[in-house]
């Protein structure tokens, strides 16, 4: 079992930034994927940002193309999303996920472990 842990999240003005982070217990040879989604409240879980590791192809919401970016450490088990420009409607629970290429979920990934989740707020 691989778990993922979430840290950087917290309260920021509109235009402001903040980087998230996320940490795997361990590194398995089938993650190939490494994402974020977030939750508003009483919405679905959405796709953010998707980082396929083995040629660094990344994917967004279009929502967020231009003013979030995601980033992996190769052999540290760990990505990050850098959100920059930050509006109120970015306000939501964030989580890191990771799986594997090739599915029919986010950015073609399967997704298969997910982490707790971290709170963003943006006030206007």
């Amino acid at each position: 079992q691989v778990q993922l842990v979430e840290s950087g999240g917290g309260s920021v003005q509109a235009g402001g930034s903040l980087r998230l982070s996320c940490a795997a217990s361990r590194h398995t040879y089938s993650i190939n994927c490494m994402g974020w989604f977030r939750q508003h409240a009483g919405k679905e879980r959405e796709g953010v940002a998707r980082v396929y590791t083995r040629s660094g192809n990344t994917d967004y919401a279009d929502s967020v193309k231009g003013r979030f970016t995601i980033s992996h450490e190769n052999g540290k088990n760990a990505w990050y999303l850098q959100m920059n420009s930050l509006k109120p409607e970015d306000t939501a629970m964030y989580y890191c996920a990771a799986g594997y290429y090739g599915g029919i979920g986010f950015g073609s990934c399967n997704f298969d472990y997910w982490g707790q989740g971290t709170q963003v707020t943006v006030s206007s």
